[in-house]
């Protein structure tokens, strides 16, 4: 088998696992753990994938809301679904550009008398269909790898009000660094909505676990609730459990 063909089939086990393993990757293509070494290698040059302990992830990059909103379905589904308690039928909450908050608008209950601010048209566009919801659009400069509302307008905008929920997701997160971002204004947003905010959900699927992106985003001191689509027991949370609630 030649370089080339091993690197497609390493890519189609990212694709289905989330993950190129050194070891089962070696062993399931019949090659040595250098061999498969070298590839993430040439992978990485290429800016493909980053290696980490024990073999390598998709590199975290900036994707518009079209593309994030096509992948993980069943995980952004079952977050969703998890996250509805904490949205209340009153007051004010928040809402970041991510495709995981659009899995959550789309299941939103009918409210008595919710106001709801994003700097996503996307998920603003969401929120108006749903009865007893007031969407508030921040406005600001449009950033175009993500389709959201950046900028020093963004910003100002986000800090007018104040909200009982911020509900956001997140490129990457690590124990270490709490979130991370590919856009760094887009970092900046999240924070002024956190610090208007009395309470932070994050909203992520597993796949963004133990990986890190360019921007310092929300500090796990920032952040009230850790909401995946694992059971709160699994191990892959366990480097989180001490610096977070999980559900």
């Amino acid at each position: 088998m030649i370089g080339a063909e091993r690197r497609e089939l390493l890519l189609a086990r990212l694709e289905e696992h989330g993950i190129i393993g050194l070891e089962e990757s070696a062993s399931a293509l019949g090659v040595s753990t250098m061999t498969v070494r070298r590839d993430l290698e040439a992978l990485e040059h290429e800016g493909i994938v980053s290696r980490v302990r024990g073999g390598a992830v998709a590199t975290v990059k900036a994707r518009s809301f079209t593309e994030r909103q096509g992948t993980g379905d069943a995980a952004k589904t079952t977050i969703a679904q998890k996250a509805l308690d904490l949205v209340p039928a009153t007051g004010s909450i928040a809402v970041d550009a991510s495709s995981t908050s659009g899995h959550l608008l789309a299941q939103l209950r009918p409210a008595t008398e919710l106001v709801l601010a994003t700097n996503s048209a996307h998920n603003h566009a969401r929120a108006r269909t749903v009865r007893g919801v007031r969407a508030v659009l921040l406005g600001g400069e449009l950033e175009p790898r993500t389709e959201s509302f950046v900028g020093p307008i963004a910003c100002a905008a986000a800090g007018m009000l104040t909200y009982d929920r911020f509900f956001t997701s997140a490129s990457a997160v690590d124990a270490e660094h709490g979130t991370t971002e590919t856009i760094i204004e887009e970092a900046q947003v999240k924070r002024e909505l956190v610090r208007a905010a009395r309470e932070t959900v994050l909203l992520l699927d597993s796949s963004k676990l133990d990986r890190r992106a360019m921007a310092v985003a929300i500090p796990w001191s920032g952040i009230s609730v850790l909401i995946t689509e694992l059971d709160p027991a699994d191990a892959r949370l366990d480097p989180l459990r001490d610096l977070v609630e999980l559900r």
